[in-house]
């Protein structure tokens, strides 16, 4: 059974709000952050690359380099249909027994839309053959010394496979948050030895939410 602390992000900083929560574990959902907090388990751990002191590993380099044909764009937080085509395409390939399987387009606009806080999405397109083809969205939070990386979904046929997509839009939120003189991107929880999870354990250096605080993690 899972237990969570939350609180609402209030009318009168919730920027402010959010930032100070993010520091220690929080993450957004709406308009409420919200952390972890079980009885008898303390395995989700709040994780964050400092981008001043990342750099890309070679297989990383080669990934930026792969997807150099993806093409960025900083929109507004507003769901389309196209968007939510490729996530229920997303979480039918990647998570089915997921609380998110069965989402309905007004569900996804209450993800995306219902925000306090300088939300935006990031979508990636490739040109091919005449064809702007959507590849992948990022819901990203921007906050004043960081970015925080809320839920992704991109392309994960055998197509795409070879692209890492996933990890690439890390490594791109990293150089725009380089580019942004931000500190930090915020990738959400990690729990050891947890398949889904161990991409992130692949950026380094990677923070650590401890109950002492913030620490580098060991590469594996």
């Amino acid at each position: 059974m899972e237990r969570k602390v939350f609180t609402e992000l209030d009318d009168i900083n919730p920027a402010g709000l959010h930032e100070s929560m993010a520091r220690i574990g929080f993450r957004r959902s709406q308009d409420i952050v919200y952390r972890p907090s079980c009885d008898d388990c303390s395995e989700c751990k709040s994780v964050r690359i400092p981008v001043s002191s990342f750099t890309p590993s070679r297989t990383q380099r080669r990934l930026i380099n792969m997807n150099s044909d993806l093409t960025a764009k900083l929109m507004p937080n507003k769901a389309t249909e196209e968007h939510y085509q490729l996530l229920t395409a997303y979480l039918a390939r990647r998570h089915t027994d997921g609380g998110m399987a069965n989402m309905s387009f007004d569900e996804y606009v209450s993800m995306v839309e219902s925000s306090p806080v300088d939300t935006s999405l990031i979508e990636y397109r490739l040109q091919d053959n005449g064809k702007n083809t959507l590849i992948a969205v990022a819901l990203t939070d921007i906050m004043a010394e960081s970015l925080s990386m809320v839920y992704s979904f991109f392309e994960v046929g055998e197509d795409f496979k070879k692209r890492s997509i996933g990890t690439y839009l890390i490594l791109d939120h990293i150089a725009r948050a380089q580019q942004m003189a931000k500190h930090h991107v915020y990738l959400g929880y990690w729990v050891k030895n947890s398949p889904k999870m161990a991409y992130k354990k692949n950026f380094h250096p990677l923070e650590i939410l401890e109950p002492e605080g913030w620490f580098i993690s060991k590469k594996p």
